[in-house]
């Protein structure tokens, strides 16, 4: 039972370093932009509708309590590694998600969702084994 959980461990381990090597956007490893919670909550404010800067900031500033130039910089990130766009509707600047980004991004984790999911059936497996095995008694006393 050790060596499959162990076997399970290294897999994920060798996943994890081609993760680390292999999804980049713009030249940037995507999670390290999408890692960071102002640029995730930033991105789910924008996944319903395009919205001004000013709102965006206001939001930020109220659930992280970071300044409108460190917004501002967030912002920036997102769209020079091209997850969000903006267009100048007036004096205002409105910003949106790129949604190709978005799909690079989903579309790499397709595949390591394949990868994963008959490693990850084999280890709740054997958990479950470990669990039945810890309760059924060990010899004829335990059942008394």
């Amino acid at each position: 039972m050790i060596s499959a959980r162990l076997r399970v461990a290294r897999s994920f381990i060798s996943t994890l370093t081609y993760i680390s090597v292999t999804c980049r956007v713009g030249g940037v490893h995507a999670f390290d932009v999408l890692g960071d919670p102002v640029r995730r909550r930033l991105l789910e404010l924008l996944a319903d509708a395009e919205r001004p800067a000013g709102e965006l900031a206001a939001v930020i500033r109220e659930e992280f309590g970071i300044s409108q130039p460190a917004v501002s910089q967030h912002l920036r990130v997102l769209r020079e590694h091209g997850f969000a766009v903006v267009r100048r509707d007036g004096t205002r600047r409105l910003y949106s998600i790129r949604p190709e980004s978005l799909r690079e991004v989903d579309e790499w984790m397709d595949a390591l969702r394949r990868a994963w999911t008959p490693r990850l059936a084999a280890l709740e497996t054997e958990v479950a084994r470990g669990k039945r095995a810890r309760r059924e008694p060990r010899d004829d006393r335990t059942q008394r």
